[in-house]
């Protein structure tokens, strides 16, 4: 087994097209694991091999790979920049110990990166960033660390300069060791000389070593007052306090570089080897009380001689089989083993374990901490389980997705389809859990509920092309919400006499709408056993039970506070199924007097467009309903963020590229939910009556 301090598990991340898939290419080339350079342009690449990838050019999928680079093995994975796909994203964070965020050159800080960049924050991985595609026309990589510094908030630590820039890109300069390292016209990455620094280079080189230094020392008491005595520290030293700073998130070693062009790659591996950190050096994983959620305040050391934790961090179905990507977090994990998944209490045999190389794999028989491996046909896994030795039960902190915000209802075109969609749809549910599909009982339709259109566009083209289902699809539907807006105190009874003992229950109560965000809350003030304590929980979930269908079209009711203050008992006739049934008419007797409210979701749209087209924009977005929050000039055009009803937004792309003559960009992501005006509000509830009209 290795050394754990030789392990780097490090994920690429960035805005769509800022070339994450590219970089993850040119690594694999020059750590020798593969002999041929794909391309995203052809489709050919690595790691993007879904046909749905290479032909939208886009990343869908996380892949994971493994190779190595001076005698320290990478795990490493390429992920999505789409914003649909956020979610594989947050789930690589979760098991990563850094990353390399990469930049455009000329695109900057774009808005996806914005949410990775976050998402990487929440999740504390330390980074390195990659300003890359500065071949590119407009490239200024002065601008991107600008950028980083404003609209990230973060502290870039510059440890790269370019040499030319556009077409005139030809290497960089190491502030760290004084040294320019020229690539020739080859193309091929190992065709670089290490030379002196440009004169018109010298004095830029000297004053951003200076600050580097400054910035490093910060990291230790001793070293900065030596450095303020004018003593310089040593090159150990320095690393060193990278190191450490890089790990504690003070800084973020910056580089750049042009991964096409093959430029810049080699000083990114020396980086992640020389400054990310091990899987030894990040905090370790949290355990959490399985019933509660709680962090327990114990940790998952990382060490493979503790008893077996890992974490399922991703479940994806080929021809194979169905592969579970796991993080191994402590202990070791060899083949014929048993485990337990302390998530649903049963044990599992490892079957098969392999080492992946993005859709191809190598089998191995022992695995240890720090290593992420898939394990074959594992039956009862989902994403966030955890993996543990049956004799000492743990859980890790599991991992939260979002709620979806767009369905579609989707069925058939033949009888024999069905069975086949229903196989299919279970294996992509286990492998998104942002997906979430559920079948409307009254029509009998399958309903596909997804992060945006993109998502579920992509869902439905898998499912022809990989299944062989083909399916009529009904219009995108929005996830409306339902809440009060008054308060309301009232009474219901409940009785039922038929022969035999009866059902009783009285309760008063108070109904008012909570805090933005606070869902349903339930409180109990009664006092002298008008209610009795028992029953109290019976008539919270009655309450809860209905709030997923609220009194206006039938959508989930949001932020509610209910208290019970008194009521009436009969000794003989009262039972918790009475006070349930009682809670339930409660509901549907008040709710409609509480001022019921629909409320639709707003997202937070990012919009890039040339400047000759920011008032066609801004318009559109008006007439949209729209609110603009902010504008941003830039070299390259305009962004401009707002917030927008999300069913404005359907079909937006094909506008705004309109538009903008096919310039345009933009991405969104849901913010909140707000009251829908009216006349929004009186067509959806027209529009759910007529469905239900007809079912």
């Amino acid at each position: 087994m290795t050394d754990l301090s030789k392990y780097r598990n490090i994920g690429i991340f960035a805005h769509v097209d800022a070339g994450k898939t590219t970089s993850t290419e040119r690594i694999l080339k020059l750590t020798g694991k593969i002999h041929k350079i794909g391309d995203t342009h052809d489709g050919s690449t690595t790691t993007d091999f879904m046909e749905q990838e290479a032909e939208r050019g886009i990343t869908i999928q996380s892949a994971a790979t493994t190779c190595f680079w001076n005698d320290h093995r990478l795990n490493i994975i390429d992920t999505p920049g789409h914003v649909d796909f956020t979610i594989e994203v947050y789930r690589s964070l979760k098991v990563l110990d850094g990353g390399i965020g990469v930049f455009c050159g000329s695109g900057g800080v774009e808005p996806q990166s914005e949410t990775n960049w976050r998402y990487a924050d929440e999740s504390h991985v330390s980074r390195l960033i990659f300003v890359n595609k500065l071949d590119r026309m407009g490239a200024d990589f002065f601008k991107v660390v600008d950028q980083v510094q404003n609209v990230l908030g973060a502290t870039p630590l510059v440890m790269t300069l370019p040499i030319g820039i556009e077409d005139d890109f030809c290497g960089v300069v190491d502030v760290l060791s004084q040294k320019a390292y020229i690539w020739d016209d080859s193309g091929l990455p190992e065709n670089y000389t290490v030379q002196d620094i440009p004169a018109d280079l010298v004095d830029q080189a000297a004053e951003y070593r200076e600050m580097l230094i400054e910035t490093a020392v910060e990291q230790d008491d001793d070293l900065m007052m030596a450095y303020m005595d004018g003593e310089e520290p040593s090159l150990e030293d320095i690393k060193r306090c990278i190191r450490k700073g890089t790990r504690d998130l003070a800084f973020f070693p910056t580089y750049c570089g042009s991964a096409y062009k093959n430029k810049g790659i080699q000083l990114i591996l020396d980086a992640v080897v020389d400054y990310l950190p091990s899987p030894t050096e990040v905090d370790p994983q949290p355990l959490t009380n399985p019933e509660t959620g709680e962090p327990t305040g114990e940790v998952a050391t990382v060490s493979a001689d503790e008893p077996l934790k890992a974490l399922a961090f991703k479940i994806m179905d080929d021809r194979f089989g169905a592969l579970t990507f796991i993080r191994i977090y402590a202990g070791k994990m060899k083949k014929g083993d048993t485990i337990l998944n302390s998530a649903t209490g049963k044990t599992e045999r490892i079957g098969r374990m392999v080492e992946m190389h993005a859709n191809e794999r190598n089998e191995i028989d022992s695995a240890q901490a720090g290593d992420i491996i898939a394990v074959v046909g594992m039956k009862n896994v989902k994403t966030g389980h955890t993996l543990c030795d049956p004799k000492h039960e743990v859980t890790l902190e599991p991992m939260i997705f979002p709620e979806p915000v767009i369905s579609i209802a989707v069925k058939p075109k033949d009888k024999n389809g069905s069975e086949k969609m229903g196989i299919a749809i279970g294996k992509m549910v286990s492998e998104d859990p942002s997906f979430q599909v559920e079948t409307d009982e009254d029509s009998g339709e399958t309903i596909l509920k997804g992060m945006g259109e993109l998502h579920l566009d992509i869902k439905v083209d898998i499912l022809k092309r990989t299944y062989g289902v083909e399916l009529e699809v009904g219009a995108p539907q929005v996830a409306y919400r339902e809440t009060i807006t008054q308060a309301v105190e009232d009474s219901y009874t409940h009785k039922k006499q038929s022969g035999g003992s009866g059902q009783f229950g009285k309760i008063d109560y108070r109904i008012r709408p909570g805090e933005q965000g606070s869902g349903f809350k339930f409180t109990s003030t009664v006092v002298g056993g008008n209610v009795p304590k028992e029953f109290w929980p019976a008539v919270e979930k009655g309450f809860a039970s209905m709030m997923d269908h609220g009194v206006l079209a039938g959508f989930p009711t949001l932020d509610v506070e209910v208290e019970l203050f008194d009521g009436g008992f009969h000794a003989v006739d009262s039972s918790a199924i009475a006070y349930e049934i009682a809670a339930k008419g409660a509901f549907r007797q008040s709710m409609p007097k509480a001022g019921a409210q629909l409320l639709e979701p707003i997202m937070k749209v990012d919009v890039f467009t040339p400047e000759d087209h920011v008032g066609d924009v801004i318009g559109d977005l008006n007439r949209r309903r729209g609110m603009i929050k902010d504008q941003q000039a830039g070299t390259t055009g305009v962004r401009i963020k707002g917030d927008v009803p999300l069913s404005e937004m359907f079909g937006y792309i094909g506008t705004l590229r309109t538009m903008t003559s096919g310039r345009g960009q933009f991405s969104m992501e849901f913010s909140h939910y707000n009251p829908c005006p009216n006349n929004v509000a009186e067509q959806v509830i027209a529009e759910v009556k007529e469905r239900n009209a007809k079912k």
